[in-house]
């Protein structure tokens, strides 16, 4: 019996929405991250771009639990002396309410070149509405 390893040129590509309402960030990201991957395919293979485009809608309302809303804090530095930014959670969500979704998808991935493609692949939103009907997403609820 051989391995099947998947190709690029073979891999067929579905599109997801997932509402991010309520839902915990933490368990999501994994989620999101799977799919990204492909792991929730027969085909998944660790080389290979095997997963699917990923739409988060309602990014704004997303749930942290105990008191990481205030506690948590996202660092940012300019490169210059004193250009050190520290921002909570609920700082970004007013700022950028896909950041936090983003980042915590990103940290779930692995570090190379092929996992920085993947994150191309998923889109966050703050509202309810996102420019991608044509596509035809399919409703994922987690």
């Amino acid at each position: 019996m051989k391995t099947f390893l998947a190709k690029q040129e073979t891999v067929q590509r579905n599109w997801y929405v997932i509402d991010a309402k309520d839902q915990v960030l933490g368990r999501l990201s994994v989620k999101i991250a799977n799919i990204l991957r492909g792991r929730n395919k027969p085909a998944y293979t660790p080389h290979v771009d095997t997963g699917d485009f990923v739409v988060v809608i309602n990014a704004d309302k997303i749930a942290l639990t105990g008191k990481k809303e205030e506690q948590k804090q996202y660092m940012f530095y300019s490169g210059y002396v004193g250009g050190e930014k520290r921002l909570s959670v609920a700082q970004m969500q007013e700022r950028q309410p896909d950041f936090v979704v983003k980042h915590a998808v990103k940290g779930m991935l692995p570090k190379n070149r092929l996992a920085r493609k993947m994150l191309t692949k998923l889109k966050v939103y703050a509202g309810e509405s996102h420019p991608h009907e044509a596509q035809n997403p399919e409703a994922i609820s987690l």
